[in-house]
């Protein structure tokens, strides 16, 4: 646990692009449990437009981490982050227009 009290920006892209994932499985288990995970993303696949809303509610456990490594003033931490929550959003984007 003493790795995620550094203040280096590939921790930051390391917790930034995995949280979103722990998010989008608290997704899951809230609103879809009734379906096997395989189902759930079956069913993604096919309607590629929830995807998009999907991915963008799950980069809201970065905003909680985000505020987290602010707060202690691991900026660099933060930054990369950031840098993972905008090419998330990027990515949810490019899903729902393209």
């Amino acid at each position: 646990m003493n790795f995620l009290l550094k203040d280096k920006i590939p921790l930051g892209l390391l917790l930034g692009f995995s949280t979103p994932l722990l998010g989008f499985l608290v997704f899951y288990l809230a609103r879809f449990s009734s379906f096997s995970i395989k189902e759930f993303i079956d069913v993604l696949m096919l309607e590629r437009h929830l995807l998009s809303g999907i991915i963008t509610i799950s980069l809201v456990a970065n905003v909680f981490i985000f505020t987290l490594y602010i707060n202690i003033k691991h900026d660099k931490t933060a930054i990369g982050i950031f840098i993972a929550s905008l090419i998330y959003g990027l990515f949810a984007l490019y899903l729902k227009w393209f």
